[in-house]
């Protein structure tokens, strides 16, 4: 039987790499759909019923951990529950729980290695239930230890949100919500906060910043740089092959050291 998988991720060119890579870790392997949403996911993977669900953390709607829920939830019982593997910016958070939990992972953007041992790994799942080690009925005896790590992930308590960005100017504090911010830059002793209409300074440093961040919003391009990943319009090379971001609402670019360079090789 040719496996299958389906893939739920939002950003379009985080989800052609990851395609892409997998065809070479498993070229077996045939994606049978595509999404971008996590109802989508649920409404294709019941209807395909695929063998391997590779499913992104943070989409609109719905989380992938709340699709893969609602999954356990309405997945019928003569199929077994597929592999999950969820796909997640490096949140530290939700890194530990996955550690903790022994669930496969994947960090973005996803590292040829890295796959293929996520890769290995689901294959000799799969090659035990069709060797009978794991019977395919019924899933809630065969999936009990997918679905009580699943359970225990749900319950992990959420990374902490930042909202609000509390920034000195002279003798007030000027609060700005981090919706509005474009760039958060290290700068000396201080982090450059820029937004469309002004550029502000406060002493938090990024290795404190970056945890209470959505890692899906803001993606880190250099040591002491991050930027919204929405409001990138465009991405230049020089000569030298060094990369720099057009940010929509500033007028510098911001440059991109070789460490982050891949995050942009799809493009």
């Amino acid at each position: 039987m040719t496996p299958t998988a389906l893939i739920a991720e939002d950003e379009p060119l985080l989800a052609a790499a990851l395609q892409a890579e997998l065809a070479r870790a498993w070229p077996e392997l045939r994606i049978a759909a595509q999404v971008g949403d996590g109802a989508s996911a649920v409404r294709q993977a019941l209807a395909l019923r695929p063998q391997v669900l590779f499913l992104d953390i943070r989409m609109p709607g719905m989380t992938g951990l709340e699709a893969a829920a609602e999954l356990a939830e309405e997945w019928p019982d003569d199929h077994p529950f597929p592999a999950l593997v969820f796909v997640t910016a490096y949140d530290q958070y939700a890194v530990q729980a996955f550690e903790a939990q022994a669930v496969d992972y994947l960090l973005k953007p996803v590292v040829p290695e890295r796959l293929a041992r996520t890769v290995q790994r689901v294959q000799q799942r799969l090659q035990q239930r069709m060797d009978g080690q794991a019977s395919p009925a019924p899933v809630g005896n065969t999936d009990d230890a997918t679905f009580e790590r699943l359970r225990a992930l749900l319950a992990a308590p959420a990374a902490p949100a930042l909202k609000v960005i509390q920034a000195g100017v002279g003798t007030t504090i000027r609060l700005v919500p981090v919706d509005e911010v474009l760039v958060f830059e290290a700068a000396d002793k201080y982090m450059r906060v820029l937004t469309g209409e002004a550029e502000l300074l406060i002493r938090t440093p990024l290795k404190d910043l970056l945890p209470q961040l959505d890692g899906s919003v803001f993606w880190q391009v250099h040591r002491g740089t991050v930027v919204r990943a929405t409001a990138v319009r465009t991405v230049h090379r020089d000569e030298a092959g060094k990369l720099c971001l057009e940010v929509a609402g500033l007028k510098e670019r911001v440059p991109v050291s070789r460490l982050y360079a891949g995050r942009f090789r799809a493009m």
